[in-house]
């Protein structure tokens, strides 16, 4: 099993931002960079594959869906810059898992504790839908970034997409399980047999928050229960506190 070492991670990223596996991808997220939105006019965008953020010796992983055209792919850091990475990280916050309640840019100097964020699909996608050959084009680079992470006991999937995108991940390693024994839901917690603890959550999306779907205090009701099993799994493994 590989190392964890910020060699090894600087490999990791240096490969995702460089990936050129999705030509459909890569085109949008260069012509957003290139067209941009009014209010960001001064920006000089991003506009690659966007690597995960947080502690190398994190013991829970947030996944989302992809770059959203712009935040991350603005900023080049997951969920920056837009306002589902706002309501994501001020609960991030809330639960001591982030030293700031905001992220706006690579400079900002956020710092996340005993926490990874990474995104099923690493480019933006045009209507914030990749294709099928498009997220199993980034399996690999999941794979690759939980065997770097490898303290990390709880996966949190932000929404169905994330979730769908774990369970397709541990089938293509060879677990046997089906959908169906596992279904998407707001809260539930799944134990998929020789992998992650598996929680769901709503993605904090703003046709979920600005609905109401998803308010601040859900989120922090599922994150109360992720820091519940990281304690379950302190005891038994020994993992890092992470000194709140």
């Amino acid at each position: 099993m590989p190392k964890i070492t910020p060699r090894n991670l600087a490999r990791l990223r240096t490969r995702i931002v460089t990936c050129r596996r999705c030509p459909r991808l890569r085109d949008y997220c260069r012509e957003v960079a290139r067209t941009k939105r009014k209010a960001y006019r001064s920006w000089t965008y991003w506009g690659r594959p966007v690597p995960g953020f947080g502690d190398p010796r994190a013991r829970l992983y947030v996944l989302g869906l992809a770059p959203a055209a712009h935040g991350a792919n603005r900023t080049g850091r997951v969920f920056t810059g837009d306002r589902s990475g706002d309501f994501l990280f001020a609960a991030l916050h809330r639960a001591g898992f982030a030293d700031r309640p905001e992220s706006r840019d690579l400079e900002d100097g956020l710092q996340l504790t005993d926490a990874w964020v990474a995104a099923a699909v690493r480019c933006a996608p045009p209507a914030n839908k990749p294709l099928r050959e498009e997220t199993e084009a980034c399996r690999p680079y999941l794979r690759d970034e939980l065997a770097l992470l490898r303290r990390v006991q709880v996966l949190l999937a932000l929404g169905k997409f994330a979730h769908d995108a774990y369970l397709a991940f541990r089938k293509s390693e060879g677990a046997v399980l089906t959908q169906s024994e596992f279904p998407f839901g707001h809260g539930r917690v799944h134990r998929p047999p020789g992998g992650l603890v598996l929680v769901d959550t709503y993605h904090p999306s703003q046709q979920n928050t600005f609905t109401g779907k998803l308010k601040p205090q859900d989120l922090d009701r599922v994150l109360q229960k992720v820091l519940a099993l990281l304690g379950e799994g302190e005891g038994r493994q020994g993992g890092h506190p992470r000194g709140r």
